[in-house]
């Protein structure tokens, strides 16, 4: 599944929400990647005072063309068409945009379908100074003097420019957001781009540029406030919309397309910044032993919690476990924290994420330390690999698999998709000289290659796991040589599809609700069960977006969602309040439910038949690796196995168990510290006090204010000696250069 349903700013490609739906089409939901192409084109007059302008728009992933955005535009009316095909799926829909004093919308009216077929019908308008809404999430009216703005909920990347320019006549380059929230725009500067095919060159500031016919003048802008990461917005000397961007890609102005490689690496440079910044802020490093005293200790080989104890470390390393009876009174140069009776938990892993510059800081709030990159951009994952290494950028420890997929109407457009076996072998040789952990297989993939591609594989030391491409079996990926599969539904389909029915489409959601009558005693799938046992075929299940896309309602709080969401920003909030499936009927509504929880089930049936489970979530907010344990525990884990799951199971899997997986002498230092015990109540894990990671301490608190969410717990009191300094080794990592004369840090 790759779709992150942690959209960016504008609502338009995936980045993956699931590789069911990706990331994360719509959007980490994260834009994936769009590349918009825009042209401005005077038609024919159409009123006797205005003539239309059409803005030509085409979304561009990885280099391929995956959508198309027009916008024709009269005086003060817009329409726009929006349509989008990424992985077999993506938003189609209509939107007329009417403009009032300052930028601002009067009225607009949005309809169509959105990421997986679920309808949109949403409006806005203002009145005689009533203010009325009505989208998947909420509806509502507020009387209000002036022309508030109203953030759309299923909206386009034509969005952005609405937006940016009605910031830019509001005092401070802020305005209050309808229906809550505010929304910031940051002015980031002039930057140049060449012009003409193949240039695809840019500068950051156009000095000595001009205003030649072979370069243009832009603005560079970063909108903050709605979602969890900021968009970018590239707007030319009359403020129209030249590029974009909100996740792996850009959007740029028809004419443009060979600057793709530019915008972006324009749009990288300013979000590298700001990734920087929020880096050198929060993270908290210091020259001397840092002593966490008053904790007990979570042990996921026996899955008990012991006595209190004092964990003491030295930079990134764990230098001793001592009983509290054997700890004595710390050196008066040493970091003193008090966990106050907490427990100390291994950083979590997650199993199955698509990386992205914003994901560290929300990984490492949420405890995450760890996780297995399962498709990326591979320029933007070389580039930010060493980056988190040396501290530069935060984010936990990440180990790549190498995405490769078939070539197809369907294709998902990241990592690697070869036109033949020859290609195959060069992608396949091109991850492992670059020390990927796997491949994996995804959905278009043909499945005569499967067995090559594994061998393949294997010759270079790595495994391959994936989904079961289209048209292919759990069964028969596995006799390829899988030595893992992705994705609860990927298994299921199995025994729930006709053999020539084609799961790069939506399909692979919504023919899980004919897992309500499945019989988990039927020949095939106890067939499938013990081929995996057989085989020791481990499962990834990111159970917790296919709760997301199966169980999300329009106006409700998924159930997934109910413990964080309005703690996020309001954006997010009314996002997750939607239909992903098309519903047809009260009985279909009702098949999803029974599904999911036949879903569960599953999961109890290889839980009892000993097959590992690898959690995962296809997102990159870290609340979903939570939710992720908590629907294990549901299907009949207790919370000690779900946590060593995410732990020392995962370590091990990933072969990296001797330095990472549980808090012993002399591995990582790699652990959060809990106020309640996991073990007794696995939503414990949801309020982490504190954070060690790779020799940096961080305040979950502290990331969370930055990143406009309310906290979920508190600080822990801090005593930092005076003259104890931040500082550290070679190696560009980031050091806080003041002292702290003795101060609480809380």
């Amino acid at each position: 599944m790759t779709m992150h349903l942690t959209p960016h700013l504008p609502t338009g490609l995936a980045r993956h929400d699931g590789e069911l739906a990706p990331r994360r089409a719509f959007m980490r939901l994260r834009l994936a990647a769009a590349m918009v192409t825009v042209t401005a084109a005077v038609m024919t007059t159409v009123s006797p005072v205005h003539a239309a302008e059409i803005e030509r728009l085409v979304l561009v992933q990885n280099g391929e063309k995956v959508g198309t955005l027009t916008g024709t535009v009269v005086g003060k009316t817009t329409q726009v068409d929006y349509a989008v095909n990424d992985n077999g799926r993506g938003p189609r829909h209509q939107e007329t945009i009417v403009l009032g004093a300052k930028g601002r919308p009067v009225s607009w009216t949005i309809q169509g379908k959105s990421l997986m077929g679920g309808d949109v019908n949403e409006r806005f308008a203002w009145v005689g100074g009533k203010a009325t809404w009505k989208s998947q999430a909420d509806d509502g009216e507020v009387t209000t003097r002036e022309l508030p703005l109203y953030a759309v909920n299923d909206g386009s990347p034509w969005s952005v420019g609405v937006y940016a320019r009605a910031l830019l006549q509001s005092p401070g380059l802020t305005l209050s957001l309808l229906p809550s929230g505010r929304l910031r725009l940051f002015d980031l500067g002039e930057r140049v781009l060449e012009n003409g095919p193949g240039s695809g060159r840019g500068t950051g500031t156009g000095r000595g540029k001009g205003s030649s016919s072979g370069a243009i003048k832009l603005r560079l802008y970063r909108l903050e406030g709605i979602q969890l990461a900021p968009s970018y917005v590239l707007l030319d000397s009359q403020r129209k919309l030249f590029a974009t961007s909100g996740g792996f890609g850009v959007t740029v102005r028809e004419g443009f397309e060979a600057q793709a490689t530019a915008i972006r690496k324009l749009v990288g440079e300013a979000d590298e910044q700001r990734a920087s910044q929020l880096q050198q802020t929060l993270a908290h490093r210091y020259d001397a032993p840092v002593r966490l005293r008053n904790v007990r200790v979570f042990d996921p080989a026996s899955g008990t919690v012991g006595a209190l104890s004092t964990v003491i470390v030295m930079r990134d390393r764990i230098t001793a476990v001592l009983p509290a009876g054997q700890d004595q009174q710390p050196a008066p140069d040493q970091v003193v924290i008090d966990g106050e009776g907490g427990v100390v938990v291994p950083g979590l892993h997650d199993m199955h994420s698509h990386t992205s510059l914003s994901s560290g800081l929300f990984y490492l709030a949420a405890g995450v330390t760890a996780t297995r990159d399962m498709g990326n951009d591979n320029d933007f994952l070389q580039w930010l690999l060493p980056q988190v290494d040396a501290g530069k950028i935060a984010g936990p420890r990440i180990t790549p698999n190498g995405l490769m997929e078939g070539r197809s109407p369907y294709s998902l457009r990241i990592g690697r998709i070869p036109d033949s076996l020859a290609q195959a072998q060069r992608d396949v040789d091109w991850y492992a000289d670059r020390g990927y952990f796997q491949i994996k297989i995804y959905n278009s993939m043909n499945p005569d290659w499967v067995r090559p591609i594994v061998e393949m594989a294997k010759r270079r030391g790595m495994g391959v796991t994936g989904h079961v491409p289209a048209f292919d079996t759990p069964d028969r990926v596995i006799n390829d040589g899988y030595e893992e599969i992705t994705h609860l539904n990927q298994l299921m389909l199995g025994w729930l599809i006709k053999p020539d029915e084609d799961t790069r489409t939506p399909l692979r959601l919504t023919a899980l609700a004919r897992a309500a009558t499945l019989d988990l005693n039927s020949a095939p799938v106890q067939k499938t069960v013990q081929l995996m046992v057989d085989h020791h075929i481990p499962l990834d299940p990111t159970l917790v977006v296919i709760e997301r896309l199966m169980l999300s309602r329009a106006g409700t709080v998924p159930p997934g969602d109910v413990d964080v969401l309005d703690h996020l920003p309001v954006g997010l909030q009314r996002y997750r309040k939607r239909t992903f499936v098309p519903l047809k009927s009260a009985e279909e509504d009702r098949s999803y439910f029974q599904a999911f929880d036949k879903m569960l089930d599953t999961l109890r049936l290889l839980h009892s038949r000993g097959i590992q489970l690898l959690p995962g979530t296809d997102d990159e907010t870290g609340f979903t690796v939570h939710r992720e344990l908590e629907l294990y525990t549901m299907a009949g884990f207790t919370p000690a196995q779900a946590l060593r799951a995410a732990t020392l199971d995962a370590a091990r899997h990933l072969r990296q168990d001797a330095q990472l997986g549980s808090i012993e002498r002399g591995k990582f230092a790699d652990f959060f510290l809990v106020a309640g015990d996991p073990t007794q109540d696995i939503k414990a894990i949801k309020k982490a006090r504190l954070v060690f990671k790779g020799g940096a301490i961080y305040a979950p608190s502290e990331i969370y204010e930055a990143l406009n969410i309310r906290p979920f717990a508190t600080t822990p009191s801090m005593t930092v000696p005076a003259g104890v300094k931040a500082g550290g080794r070679e190696g560009g990592h980031s050091f806080f250069s003041h002292e702290h004369d003795g101060e609480q840090l809380e």
